[in-house]
């Protein structure tokens, strides 16, 4: 089997070191992400530089360790999928509200408890799935590319809150990096050209040294080796709290029925068994309650893989197995992490930006194998509709309850799931959205 057959294959064999720059691409597009939603919660908990470097460190382990449960399942826990995952930005909203009421103890018990109700999800979704059709998962792959555009854009500007958003460095870094991927991409020939996104970030990376971009401050004073901290924080049991995450790891679970789909669909040209989406909604779950026992975030597997896995057609286990040692082997080593976290965002937006359409893309060819008929055309247009434009609009679920709001407000993905199975279930059948013209000419003879 030669190296470009051993790529393309879930268990092809290829070397440890040949494989590597693979993996490393993989860590690289999600790096920044993986980190970003924890930034977001410890500043809204207020808490030391200590303790969040603590939790990013965690971040790193717990990531790694669930991209290698994905790969390699223990029982039915994990999908045996190319999947990666991260912590997840769909919890941010209700995790922010928490911490900022209950406290960041609050937090880890409700993630620890709904990751426990999203490994039984899992493990019982042979039994619930056949109630989410094809139309409703497409909606979901597609809605969750259309989530990210807005994450991309930002990236591209500098990051979201970035005092110098949309400057001309930004916007250059960007392009710099996106003209580099897909240069690299039409110009390469066989295996080299699937590395275009590691060498967009590579170019762009040194670019950004050369116009003072990368600040080398958070090297000074790191230790060599640092080992990560379980428990860092003592749980507590909110019931509120607990209500609000279970809702969010159901909604989270049906993200990954999309995910298994949309990582299926590109890179092996195939819908996912039963057993596949069993396993990667279980193995989410189980690795979120690890995370929460390490004081981090929900994990789910990571849109900005599959994207890169449409762009690279890259899916052996072996090689992803790398990308999953490099971020255990990051939360070891501070020095490692502070590279990749020294990445100016406007970087990653150039070289990511178009894996987030490709997974748009997606979408609309699921829709397109689960057929144009009149039904399916109303449930993706009103879902899809009602799923990106309320949420685009500040303040429309103002008179909701603060639950429903830390929910569905922000959350796209969500708000088009609910109306799609809303849909799915009470819409007529087909008939009832055709005109019968013949009998209707009948009927005035």
């Amino acid at each position: 089997m030669s190296t470009q057959q051993a790529l393309r294959s879930l268990n092809g064999r290829i070397s440890f070191w040949r494989g590597l720059p693979f993996g490393l691409q993989h860590v690289l597009a999600m790096f920044v992400a993986n980190l970003a939603p924890i930034f977001l919660v410890t500043s809204a908990a207020h808490l030391s530089s200590e303790q969040s470097a603590i939790i990013i460190q965690n971040g790193l382990l717990v990531a790694g360790l669930g991209t290698c449960l994905q790969l390699y399942p223990i029982w039915r826990v994990g999908s045996r999928l190319p999947m990666v995952t991260g912590i997840s930005f769909t919890y941010v909203a209700a995790a922010t509200a928490i911490v900022g009421k209950q406290g960041y103890g609050a937090l880890v018990g409700a993630i620890i408890v709904g990751g426990l109700i999203e490994l039984a999800l899992g493990l019982t979704a042979t039994f619930w799935k056949k109630y989410v059709p094809p139309i409703v998962s497409a909606v979901v792959v597609t809605s969750i590319g259309f989530s990210l555009l807005s994450t991309g854009a930002s990236s591209f500007g500098g990051g979201s809150g970035a005092k110098d958003f949309g400057s001309w460095q930004n916007l250059t870094l960007g392009l710099i990096s996106l003209v580099a991927c897909l240069a690299f991409q039409l110009l390469m020939k066989g295996t080299a050209k699937q590395l275009s996104v590691l060498f967009g970030l590579v170019v762009g990376y040194v670019v950004a040294i050369f116009m003072g971009k990368v600040s080398f401050a958070g090297f000074a004073g790191l230790q060599v080796v640092s080992v990560p901290h379980l428990m860092p924080f003592k749980p507590t049991f909110d019931a509120g709290s607990i209500i609000s995450f279970a809702l969010l790891y159901v909604v989270s679970s049906v993200e990954v029925l999309g995910d298994t789909a949309a990582l299926s669909k590109v890179g092996l040209d195939r819908l996912p068994t039963d057993r596949e989406t069993s396993g990667a909604i279980a193995g989410d779950g189980l690795i979120s309650t690890v995370s929460g026992l390490f004081g981090c975030l929900p994990l789910t597997s990571f849109a900005q893989n599959i994207g890169l896995v449409a762009v690279t057609k890259v899916v052996n286990r072996k090689v992803i197995l790398s990308g999953g040692f490099i971020l255990i082997l990051a939360s070891f080593v501070p020095a490692v992490a502070q590279v990749f976290n020294s990445m100016p965002q406007a970087v990653l937006g150039g070289c990511t930006i178009m894996m987030f359409g490709n997974i748009i893309l997606s979408g609309f060819q699921m829709i397109a194998e689960a057929g144009f008929t009149q039904r399916n055309t109303t449930i993706a247009a009103l879902s899809l509709t009602i799923g990106i434009g309320f949420t685009e609009v500040g303040g429309i679920f103002s008179q909701f309850p603060q639950l429903f709001q830390s929910i569905f407000a922000t959350n796209c993905i969500a708000v088009s799931f609910v109306v799609a199975i809303i849909l799915a279930a009470v819409l007529p059948d087909e008939s009832h959205f055709l005109v019968n013209t013949g009998q209707d000419d009948a009927k005035k003879q």
